[in-house]
C-alpha cells in the first residue's frame, strides 16, 4: 500500500508493480482488459511526469547541501542542476507519451471484443430412454460409467455421426446435462444419463472450427439414431418434460 509520504518506499512500491504488470502482460488471454490497462498506463504516466518534475525541484531546493564524494561543493552544486535539468526532460518525453496513450484509450475504448470462439464443441452420439434404456443402466449399475461408454461408442459413425448432429442441431458447447443427471467423461466421450427418469445419452468432443452441415445426403438412422426438428445451438436434450415427445420423434430403438 502507498505511504505518501515516503518517496523511497512508495518508488519501490511503483517499482514492484510495473515490474509485475510487465511479467502480467506477456501473454494477454481476454483482450477486454486492454482498455482499462490502457487507461490505467495513462494515468500513471501523467503521476509519473508529476512525480519527475518534483524530483527536479527538490534537486535545485537542496543545491546548497550539495557535493561531490571528494567533497567540492562547486562541482556537486553543478551537479544538482544537471540532474533537475535531465529530470525536466524526462517529464516533457513522459508528457509526449501521455499524448500519445491518450490517442491509444480512444481508438481501444471504441472496439467491441467478439466472445472468442469455444475450441471444442459437443455433438450428440445416441440417446434412449425408457426401456430402451434399461440395458445400457443395467451395464452402468455392474461394470460402471466407463463400460457403458465402451457400449454407447459403437453407435459413433464417425464424420456421419457428426455430420447428423450438425445437420439436426444437436451440437453443444458443453457436454448436455441438466441438474438432474450424472456425467461421466471418458476422453473425447460424455455419459449423461438419470437412474430416476431413465434414461442415458452419449456425446463426442469435436474440434472447432465446425465441418459443414451435410443436406444433399440422406443420413442412415444408425449415425447418431436422431432426427427431428433443429434446436438452438448450445440447447439440452435433457429437459425432463419432453424426453417421451423427443424420443418418440427421433425413433429411437436398441
Amino acid at each position: 500500500m502507498p505511504t505518501f509520504n515516503d518517496p523511497a518506499a512508495d518508488a519501490r512500491e511503483a517499482s514492484e508493480a510495473i515490474r509485475g504488470l510487465a511479467h502480467a502482460t506477456q501473454r494477454i488471454e481476454n483482450p477486454e482488459v486492454l482498455y482499462p490497462v490502457i487507461g490505467e498506463l495513462m494515468a500513471t504516466t501523467r503521476n509519473l511526469s508529476q512525480v519527475l518534475d518534483q524530483l527536479a525541484r527538490a534537486q535545485q531546493q537542496h543545491t546548497g547541501r550539495a557535493m561531490t564524494d571528494s567533497g567540492d561543493r562547486e562541482a556537486g552544486s553543478q551537479l544538482t542542476f544537471e540532474a533537475a535539468a535531465a529530470l525536466h526532460e524526462a517529464a516533457a518525453h513522459i508528457g509526449q507519451a501521455d499524448t500519445v496513450l491518450d490517442r491509444a484509450t480512444n481508438r481501444a475504448g471504441q472496439i467491441a471484443w467478439r466472445p472468442d470462439e469455444p475450441q471444442h464443441r459437443w455433438v450428440s452420439v445416441v440417446f434412449l430412454q425408457g426401456s430402451e434404456a434399461e440395458p445400457v443402466m443395467e451395464i452402468i449399475d455392474r461394470q460402471g460409467p466407463d463400460a457403458a461408454i465402451a457400449y454407447l461408442a459403437a453407435f459413433d459413425y464417425g464424420e456421419e455421426t457428426v455430420s447428423a448432429a450438425l445437420e439436426n442441431g444437436y451440437v453443444y458447447e458443453t457436454a448436455p446435462q441438466t441438474p438432474a443427471d450424472r456425467l461421466v467423461t471418458d476422453g473425447d466421450y460424455a455419459l449423461t444419463y438419470s437412474p430416476d427418469l431413465n434414461y442415458v445419452g452419449l456425446s463426442r468432443r469435436i474440434d472447432t472450427p465446425e465441418p459443414e452441415p451435410v443436406n444433399d445426403t440422406a443420413v442412415g438412422r444408425g449415425a447418431g439414431q436422431h432426427r427431428g426438428a433443429e434446436r438452438p445451438d448450445g440447447s439440452s436434450w435433457f429437459l425432463p418434460d419432453a424426453i417421451v415427445e423427443v424420443a418418440d420423434s427421433r425413433g429411437l430403438y436398441l
